[in-house]
Parts: C-alpha cells; structure tokens; sequence
C-alpha cells in the first residue's frame, strides 16, 4: 500500500509545489476509461441468486471471530444491495478443503450440484468466498451451467453502481485488471487445449493472447496516471488545508455503521443523505464543523470496511484513504447493535495497522459506539468506548469533548490568554488564525484578555507581529 504514496517516477513528488493544471483530469477521459472495458462476468440487469457459503472447519481459512450464519447474512446483504437482485436459495456447507477446484468433498459437491439443478430459475451463484480461482470458477460454471460469483466480483459490481466521482469510477476501474487478467489465463488455457494457443497476428509476431495482454497493460497505465494526476490534486488541498491549520478528523468505520449520519450529526451540514445501504460511501468527502471552542475541524468521511475484504480493492483505493494517514485524529464508529461488532471492529484495526498509519494516531483513536439507540439499556463493554446514537442526537456533546482535547493534544495546540488592544489588528487577526474561546474587555485601558487555542506556529506569527503584545 505503501507504494500509492511514491511519485510513479521512483522519486518523492513535492506537492506543494505541483502545477494545478497538471492535476486537471477530463471528465469524459475518466468516463471513456469506466466504460471502456466492464467486466462480463457479472452480466447485465437483474440476477436471480443462489448463495453458498463454504464453511471451513479448521486450519488457516477457518474464521474464529463470527460464525457461518453470520458471514451468510452479510452475504445476502450484499446482494440486497444491488437493484433488482434477488436471493432465491441460500446454502451454507461444511468443508475441510476449500483449496480445492471444487472446494467441497464429492458427497457435498453433489448434493450442491443436484440443488442448482432443480432450480432452472437461477442466474447466478454466489460462492461466498474471497475470490475463486479462474481454474476453479471454470469447473463450478461448467458443473452448475450458470454464472458463478466470488466476493471480489460482486463487491466490485456493487462499487461499479455506486461511482459517482471520477477518482471512483478510476479506482475501481483499476480493480478490474486482475479480472480481466484472469479471464485471458482463462483464454489462453482454453486455446492450448484446443491446440490454438500459439497463432500469431499476420505480420505483427504477436499472437492474439498477447496482443490482449498489452492493451490490458497500455490501459492500466492511463488509468495510474489519470489516479496519479488526482492524487496531486488531493495532496495541494491537503496542503492548503493545512496552511489554514485546520485539523482533520478521519471517520472510519465497518460498512454501514453510521459514519455519515454521524458526521451529520456534528456538522449539521444538509446536503449529506445517509443511506442504509451497504458501500453507500465510496469517496472520502470532507465537511467542516466546529467544536464546543468555537475549533472548526474537517471532518473526513470515508469507505466502509468489509470483512474478507478482498487486497485488491484495498490497494486500488488506498490512495483515497491516503487522508487517514495526514490526519490528527481517527474516530472509530461501531454499529453495536450488529450481532458480529467485534468482528468488525478487529477488521477495521487490521486494515488501519496495513495502511502504515503512525502509532501515535492508532493509540489515540477514539471509539464510538453507534446506535445505541437499538439495545435498551445498553452498557459501554469498554470503558474508554462513548455511547452515542448519531440517528437520536444522544451523547455528541461528550464525544465533541473528547475530540477537542485529544485534537488539543495530537496538534500541539496551546490554550493562551493574550492581552490585545483593541485599537490595532490584534483581535481580527486571532479570530482568523486562531480559536477564540473568550474575550473578557477593560474599556479604561481600551484593552481586551483574550483566550485562545493557537498553533505554535501561528503564536510565533503572532508574536512577531504584534511584539507589544507579548
């Protein structure tokens, strides 16, 4: 993941000295990208879907922190997500060797098999696993006669619906590659068996297959270079951003636990819709707020986290979640109503721990737990955890408190009180710079003691401004 954060030319990119022009992208550039090429093997329009989870009973694969009912649920919910896909049938099956092509023992394969059978309704099945190989999706297709689906392929169809932003649309046009590499091993596999693999181009001294991979590769590098061209963009923002001293606030959390209606919450700000949805949010959007000071902070609203998520849509959007690592304080939003909230809470932590984030913002993290709302009586399980329920409005007063001071901390802010006159520039110039909590005036001296919370950087500027001030 680290390498989203390197100049593609080997060396560190200034940033704050990038030409704005050269972070300027064509909207139908990215749009000729998106649709350029779209994966095939999901299919169009509506999918009658039949689910089934491989429940693994030892070994490395075997998931301790949830239970194959509930990895179940999460997989209809991800297909819920999608319009006008509906489960039809769902099936969870024991099996002690999901390595294999078929990934269950010949007694549970065919009892699957005469299952998808008797349903000729079904158009698609959903094998609720990370990803299959292309090996292996081959044999289900070929056993079952319909479209076989992993994890991969429908999280990254539920992301194609959802981009609105060009920076998504690009991400998960990047995320595409490996199916679209995959599927040429897939061609070149079935080219050998028919003894076809090695024709060549008339003239050219390519065959076909690699004709196929170079076009692959020359439309990987657009769409890096499109991505690199907005991260620019996004790096002089963060510039920006941090010439005005604003702190930055990362809300992160699990899919579909609260983030924006929390952000909501805090900001008041009207234009943000949440949705009950799984992915509702792909892009990081940022909305400022003020604390109980009068700070005004920004607040980062970023993608959900899913659990066997797979790397490849990690590393695609890494660089969206490039902010997190530029902030000075992360929120961790939990749904504790969801039966599997620990579960999500450790998968969250571990894509945070990959993302390289320094150790003071991960031991600094704050936890909120969400919707409390929905459990009568509920009681924090962890005694640094705030209970809140964004939807209500209850508990955002303590949790504002809490961000105040462990902003106050992680910045290195100072809380002042400056003695200003009132007849020079002194007291607009902190409203401007700084955060005025207080001003208490004595009109015989035409002077005012002001408390502030101020940068270090801003009070030297200060200082050397205004030297009779000190």
């Amino acid at each position: 993941m680290t390498e989203s954060k390197k100049n593609s030319s080997g060396g560190a990119a200034n940033d704050d000295d990038a030409d704005p022009e050269d972070c300027i992208i064509d909207e139908d550039e990215v749009d000729e990208l998106f649709q350029q090429q779209i994966p095939t093997g999901v299919g169009e329009g509506d999918h009658r879907v039949f689910i089934v989870h491989p429940d693994v009973k030892w070994g490395s694969k075997k998931q301790h922190l949830t239970t194959a009912q509930l990895q179940m649920e999460e997989a209809v919910g991800l297909v819920a997500t999608l319009q006008n896909w509906i489960v039809v049938d769902k099936i969870i099956l024991s099996t002690k060797t999901p390595e294999k092509k078929r990934l269950f023992g010949k007694g549970n394969f065919q009892i699957l098999t005469e299952r998808i059978k008797s349903m000729p309704h079904i158009t698609a099945v959903f094998v609720n696993v990370e990803r299959l190989t292309s090996l292996t999706e081959r044999e289900l297709v070929e056993a079952w006669g319909v479209k076989v689906l992993d994890r991969y392929t429908v999280v990254l169809h539920i992301f194609r619906c959802n981009a609105r932003t060009k920076e998504a649309k690009l991400q998960i046009s990047l995320a595409e590659i490996p199916l679209f590499r995959s599927r040429l091993r897939n061609d070149l596999a079935n080219m050998d068996q028919q003894g076809g693999g090695s024709r060549y181009i008339m003239g050219s001294g390519e065959t076909l297959m690699e004709v196929q991979q170079r076009i692959l590769k020359e439309r990987e590098l657009k769409i890096r270079s499109a991505l690199e061209k907005l991260r620019r963009k996004r790096h002089l923002l963060r510039s920006q951003r941090k010439q005005r001293e604003f702190p930055i606030v990362s809300v992160m959390g699990y899919t579909n636990c609260g983030k924006t209606t929390l952000i909501k919450a805090l900001t008041g700000d009207a234009r943000l819709e949440p949705r009950n949805q799984l992915f509702a949010t792909l892009d990081v959007t940022i909305h400022a707020g003020q604390l109980p000071s009068y700070m005004t902070v920004l607040y980062v609203d970023t993608i959900g986290f899913l659990s066997q998520l797979p790397h490849q849509l990690i590393d695609s959007f890494s660089a969206t979640l490039e902010d997190v690592v530029h902030s000075d304080l992360i929120v961790h939003v939990r749904d504790v109503s969801h039966p599997e909230t620990e579960n999500q809470k450790a998968n969250v932590l571990n894509v945070l721990k990959s993302l390289q984030i320094p150790e003071h913002l991960l031991s600094s993290i704050v936890e909120v737990h969400n919707k409390i709302d929905l459990i009568h009586g509920y009681q924090p399980s962890e005694s640094d955890a705030l209970p809140i329920s964004a939807l209500k409005g209850q508990g955002l007063e303590v949790l504002k408190q809490r961000m105040e001071s462990a902003i106050v901390k992680s910045t290195g802010k100072q809380i002042l009180t400056l003695k200003v006159h009132l007849n020079t520039s002194q007291l607009s110039w902190l409203y401007k710079n700084a955060t005025v909590q207080e001003v208490n005036v004595e009109a015989a001296e035409a002077t005012a003691l002001v408390r502030v919370i101020i940068s270090t950087a801003a009070h030297g500027r200060f200082r050397k401004l205004f030297p009779v001030a000190v």
